[in-house]
């Protein structure tokens, strides 16, 4: 059974996220009023893209683990699984990862040409895995899997437009909720949170249904709409 998905991303006006990073006046509040809204999902596990983590580690300034105990769940741990979809295995910073206070385990979604060595590093690490797909993730396989192994029901996406994009141009996604700041960005080369090839007809479009909307301080709004999943 497919896990109930949601999207969920703070944007500009003009559905931008390139912009929102440290340095830029507006960070620290759009920061506490975005991770203010979480328990809304009652998630079980966040899905982060493997490029949003990999750029949140840069400004964190973090290397490589170093060689160390495999990682233990502590039994009774409430807190959500961390999944990143990581064919290529790059994210070798797992024990960082695990070591702040979000989340209680890790899952690498990988696939069969994920490179044998990473997968010796994460059986090491003590980070499951899900092998699902050839070149690239198979990401309906591996939701399934992380609902029929791990009982993941519901799970928050933080990430940005390509695999935001993947996920809902392959009708996986439940529900889109957008944090829209009162700020234009613009631009030829803007980041949007939906990205995806380009529609062949309007039959591409997603409709969405809007289930709530709330002014939030400082003009932003909270929209919160159903999308029609594709089973």
């Amino acid at each position: 059974m497919l896990p109930h998905v949601v999207v969920y991303n703070a944007v500009s006006a003009d559905g931008c996220l390139d912009w929102l990073k440290p340095g830029v006046d507006m960070f620290d509040e759009v920061l506490g009023q975005y991770y203010g809204n979480i328990a809304a999902f009652q998630e079980d596990a966040t899905l982060a893209g493997a490029e949003t983590m990999l750029k949140a580690l840069e400004w964190e300034n973090v290397s490589e683990d170093e060689p160390g105990a495999r990682f233990e769940q502590v039994k009774g741990d409430a807190r959500p699984l961390l999944v990143i979809p990581d064919s290529r295995g790059r994210i070798r910073i797992w024990r960082w990862l695990l070591s702040q206070p979000y989340w209680r385990a890790g899952v690498a979604l990988c696939s069969t040409t994920t490179p044998t060595e990473h997968i010796e590093y994460l059986n090491r690490t003590g980070i499951e895995s899900i092998v699902a797909g050839d070149d690239h993730v198979d990401l309906r396989a591996a939701l399934e899997e992380l609902n029929g192994r791990f009982g993941v029901a519901r799970i928050r996406v933080d990430s940005g437009g390509t695999l935001n994009g993947a996920l809902l141009r392959s009708g996986l996604v439940s529900e889109v909720s957008l944090m829209l700041l009162p700020v234009l960005a613009g631009g030829a080369s803007a980041t949007s949170f939906f990205r995806a090839p380009g529609m062949s007809s309007q039959d591409d479009l997603i409709k969405m249904t809007l289930t709530h909307c709330e002014q939030l301080a400082g003009g932003t709004l909270w929209l919160r709409y159903d999308v029609p999943r594709r089973t």
